[in-house]
């Protein structure tokens, strides 16, 4: 019995090691199209919805906008935390690209650098 689990346990990492970085075209055109959504929700929501909300009393477009973004940007964290797998990037890379989610024109810069570098098979 002892033989049969070091055989399964030695074929688990190569088995792990196959899965990672597999299917990363797939994972990185799910991560820019949710940096894309986040950031563009997150502009309008401190562009317009909060000036409104200041400005002129109007508390509807933040409720609305506000949680639309909350709610994306958690998907937005899981795509992100995908391609992280998938493509091998650092952790730093990693927490800097989620940290870019929360700053306006922000997200743009990070999904740029991103795709550029996962692209060319280097780590973020």
């Amino acid at each position: 019995m002892t033989a049969d689990r070091a055989a399964t346990a030695s074929r688990l990492p190569r088995a792990l090691a196959r899965r990672v970085g597999h299917n990363v075209p797939a994972a990185l055109l799910r991560y820019r199209v949710m940096a894309w959504v986040v950031g563009v929700l997150l502009i309008a929501l401190v562009l317009v919805a909060v000036p409104l909300k200041r400005l002129a009393g109007i508390d509807g477009p933040v409720a609305v906008i506000g949680t639309a973004h909350g709610w994306l940007y958690a998907i937005f964290f899981v795509t992100a935390c995908d391609l992280a797998l998938r493509a091998r990037w650092t952790l730093k890379g990693s927490v800097l690209v989620l940290l870019a989610g929360t700053v306006p024109i922000l997200s743009f810069f990070a999904e740029r650098i991103a795709t550029r570098k996962t692209r060319a098979g280097e780590r973020v």
